[in-house]
Order: structure tokens, then sequence, then C-alpha cells
């Protein structure tokens, strides 16, 4: 204990020591592995001492902009638990603060974060925030005079930053290629990472929104000749029903039709489906592959853009068509803002009876959003409706960590299951078990909706397709969930599975050869073949279309129309 009062700059320094150690056991695991992996060069020890000192700077350096003599206990309370609580998230997931997790976690619901907390959370925000605090509590501050105090603080972070950066420099030729090779290194400083994060992630809608409004897409768009063509048949063509299944954490290497050894995918078997077998997410989480997925820029431009862009939904609703986003997950990140959209979260009485048998505990299975759906479609304006329908759902999929709950009773082939939030403790196979029943539940969804499809081709030309909107780390490498920086995230997070389903009608529309999709279904495709793609099936011209990312562009126009 000390013995006298401590002004609070010095206290700061204190604390960041502690902080240095105890709240930075993930970077520290990092670097003993990487030691042992000769990764460190030839003296460790002096590349290690180096990153220590140079994250004691940097969390030193943060900690004393909070020594303020009426601030600092509160300042330092919230700070320690901060620090607590993503070492959780690094220590059980593997998961690093970059500006992309940290706008992922800001736009979590209520549901999602509740599968996140646990006695785990509590035990490490204890281990950080415990000893110091009471420390603190017992602790005498030295008062403070006004700019002397103020001028101190100041000279105080300034001699902070030069030694940041100082015992950087000196050790940069060590450094620069060890970031390089692990660019997760450059996110592992608790907190300074999640705090120059936050500030990132926060700043970054302002900072579009200086760029000017929104980016219109849609000039020019136009249904193409096959409702010409359906209109001259008259009552013998049916206007086309197009569903886009929106997957969430879907992994394309636990999906039984692309070679995975558990059946996890009977239902969409039955169905006679297309599945894809190489196609790459444009992001590892929902907020940033969501509306990658769906804009007309492609990956490298939709992360180049400097301003909000008009989107594939506005595109096909600017053509003429009935469109509807029905959500069973966190929102649909922008993408729906313009068409009408609905959310399994607000009640709709045609669904009562489905939401009483799969809605529990503030959620609900995927299957609910089928239930009322036409009561729904009813609803959109009627001379749209007569052209054509485009079904956007967005689902709660395989969304971890609570994977247990992503699967009803009746689903659950694979046993025994890991049911806590703490996957790191778990048995692997058990671990595997639960995610596969969570694509099984996928599965089980998708082959309903395609017999909801069906049991309307009386009225519609029926399609489906079904895409992920990124992968999932199930413990290989240590890192569990999703979310890691593109750059250097795993395979596992990037490849997704692409399902597409039609009945006859709707390949006769566009003369869509069926045989001629199956012998392409290994081709490499992306997320930035979805916007050409759907363009294409539904027969909507547009500038903004590109054929040669149009997957299915080679197959049209080979079967009778």
């Amino acid at each position: 204990m000390t013995r006298g009062p401590l002004t609070p700059r010095m206290a700061a320094l204190v604390i960041a020591l502690w902080v240095a150690i105890a709240g930075n056991l993930s970077l520290w695991t990092e670097l003993h592995k990487l030691a042992g992996e000769n990764e460190l060069g030839r003296n460790p020890l002096l590349l290690g001492g180096t990153i220590f000192l140079a994250a004691y700077g940097a969390i030193a350096t943060v900690l004393s902009g909070f020594t303020g003599r009426r601030i600092f206990k509160p300042a330092m309370l919230v700070l320690l638990i901060l620090t607590g609580c993503v070492q959780h998230f690094m220590i059980a997931y593997g998961t690093v603060m970059d500006p992309g997790m940290v706008a992922n976690v800001l736009q979590t619901n209520t549901t999602e974060a509740r599968d996140l907390l646990g006695l785990d959370m509590l035990g490490q925000c204890l281990l950080v925030a415990g000893p110091p605090m009471i420390w603190l509590w017992r602790l005498r501050l030295a008062p403070q005079r006004g700019w002397a105090a103020v001028w101190r603080n100041l000279v105080m972070v300034l001699v902070l930053l030069a030694l940041t950066v100082g015992v950087t420099l000196s050790m940069y030729r060590e450094l620069a290629p060890l970031l390089r090779n692990h660019l997760e290194l450059r996110f592992a400083v608790n907190p300074v990472s999640t705090l120059v994060s936050t500030v990132s992630a926060v700043t970054k809608p302002l900072r579009k929104s200086r760029n000017g409004p929104l980016v219109k897409m849609t000039a020019g768009a136009a249904l193409g000749p096959s409702y010409a063509a359906a209109a001259a048949a008259g009552s013998t063509a049916r206007p086309p029903l197009f569903l886009l299944v929106v997957g969430e954490t879907a992994r394309a290497d636990h999906f039984a039709l692309n070679g995975y050894p558990r059946d996890t995918t009977p239902e969409l078997a039955k169905r006679d489906v297309i599945s894809f077998t190489e196609v790459r997410s444009c992001g590892t989480n929902t907020l940033h592959s969501v509306p990658c997925m769906f804009s007309p820029l492609g990956k490298a431009g939709w992360e180049s853009r400097k301003a909000e862009t008009e989107n594939l939904l506005d595109v096909i609703q600017a053509a003429g068509l009935a469109v509807l986003w029905v959500d069973n997950q966190a929102g649909c990140k922008g993408v729906c803002e313009r068409v009408p959209n609905m959310s399994t979260e607000k009640p709709f009485a045609p669904a009562a009876d489905a939401a009483a048998k799969l809605c529990a505990d503030g959620e609900c299975l995927d299957r609910v959003m089928l239930a009322g759906l036409d009561e729904r479609i009813a609803t959109l304006p009627a001379e749209r409706r007569a052209k054509g329908v485009v079904l956007v759902m967005h689902m709660m999929g395989s969304h971890g960590p609570a994977y247990w709950r992503r699967s009803a009773p009746d689903t659950k082939r694979f046993a025994p299951e890991c049911a806590t939030q703490a996957l790191s403790q778990c048995e692997h196979q058990d671990l595997i078990n639960v995610y596969d029943n969570s694509i099984a539940e996928t599965d089980r969804f998708l082959g309903a909706a395609i017999d909801w499809l069906k049991a309307r081709d009386d009225r519609y030309a029926p399609a489906m397709l079904y895409l992920s909107d990124h992968g999932e780390s199930l413990g290989e490498y240590g890192i569990y969930l999703h979310g890691v920086p593109y750059a250097f995230a795993p395979e596992v997070q990037k490849h997704v599975p692409m399902v597409f389903w039609m009945d006859k009608q709707f390949a006769a529309r566009g003369g869509t050869d069926e045989a001629c999709l199956r012998k392409r279904r290994d081709e490499a495709l992306s997320h930035d073949n979805l916007y050409p793609s759907v363009l294409g099936l539904m027969d909507v011209t547009t500038p903004t279309y590109k054929p040669a990312l149009d997957a299915f562009a080679p197959c049209r126009g080979k079967s009778g129309a």
C-alpha cells in the first residue's frame, strides 16, 4: 500500500503497469507462442521487452488523459472494466478489437448481447479491475493546483508519447516484419486498440456524411423483355416470386451438399437444389458483408467508397417490382431503409400461432419468417405484385456463441452439444455438434421456404437463392466466432455456402438451363456476383449491371421460354 498521497499522474503510471501485465494476457500469450515458433528473431527477450515498453507507454499515455482529480477514479473504474471485458473476448474467442469489430459490437442487439454474457466475463473483469480498484479506493490523491497541474500532465503525456515512439523505432527492423506477418498484433494492446477503434468506428459515419448525399444508382432501371413477353402471353404467364435468403454465420465446409461427411442438409438434398461450392464473402461480419454484398460497387469499390450508394433492392424497386425485407436478425445494416421491411421482433397477428411455437427468450427460429407471409405480401402495391415480387429474408442462422439456441429440439441430431457461451471450455466435438445442429436448422428452414414457394406456383414463377454473409471459426488456431479482419482472417470465416433452386416456370421465363448451372457449381464466385446475378435472374436492366459478374448469365437463353 502507498503510505502517502499520490498525484493522479503517478497513480496513472502504476495502474498502467498493472493493465500492461494483467490486462494484456492475450498479447503476452501470443508472443510466447510466436517465440516458441522462432518468429521473434534471434533475440526474442529483447523484442518482447521492447513490445512491453511500447505497450506500457501507449497505455500510460491513454490513462494520463484522465488525471483530473475529480474524474480520475471513475475514469479508471470504467477503463479497467472495459479492459477486463475486452480481454475476456480476446482470450475466449481469439478476437481483436479493430474498427470493424467495434462497429459490429455497437450494432449488437440485446439478444445477441445476452448470448455473450457469462461468468467468464465477470471473472475477467474482477481479475483486471478488482485489485487496482481496491488500491484506488484506499488511496489518497494529492491535491493539484490549476494550470500547473495541467502543464505537468501535458509534459507527462509528451514524455510517454516520446517513450512509446522511441522504443518502437529502436526495434523497427525487427517489429516491421513481425507486424506484417501477424497483423492481429496491431490491435492487441488492450484497452488502447479498443479506444482507438471505437473512435474510428463512431466517427466513420460522420466522415461519410460530409461527402454528400446518397449516390443514386437507380437511373435507367427497367424491366427486361421477359416481362413484355409475359404480358403478351396473358393469363398463362405468371410473375416471378424470387426469395433471396441472407444466411448468417454459415460455413460452406459444413454443408453436406458440398461434401461434408455429416448429413447436415437432408432437406435441401431432397429438393434438387444447386449448391455452389467455391464462394467467398465480402467481409467477416454482418455489418461489413451485408451492405457490401448488396452494393453495385463490389468489395473493392464498396470499401473505398467516398459516399453511400443505393443498392440492389433500390434498383429492383425502381424497375417496378414489389420488394419486401423480412428480418430475424439485428437489422438490415441500412440495406432495407428505402423498401418495405419488417422484423420478427414486432408482433404480427397472422404469425401469432407460429411465434408461440418458434419464439422463446426474445428470439425466434428462422421458420417464423414464413408465417403470415402471404398477408405481408398482400400489403405491397398491387401493380408491383402483378409484375413480380422479390422477398429478402435475413436469418438468425448459426449466430454464436449461443449455438444451442439456433436449433429446435427435434432438429438436434448431433449430440452431445456445447451448451455454453464459453466455447473454449467445451469439448471440440461438442462444439462441432451444436454448430452442425444449427446448420441442420438452416437446412430445415430452407426446405420449408422452398415448399412455401412451390405452394404458390399457381400464381407465381418461384425461385430461391441462399447466400451466407460470412463464415465462422470453431476453435481452429484458437479462434472462435467471426469478425477477424479480412486480411488475416482464416478461410473458414470467408468460405460461404450458396444454394439455388428454381421451378420450371422461372427457368422458362429467363431460359435458364439447370444442367448448365450444375456443371458450373465449382467455379470461383464471391459476394461481388450477387448484385449482377440477381438482376440477371430477375431480368432487370440497368447501366450498373455487369454481365461478366453474373454467375447465371452463361446458362441463360439455353432453354425454351
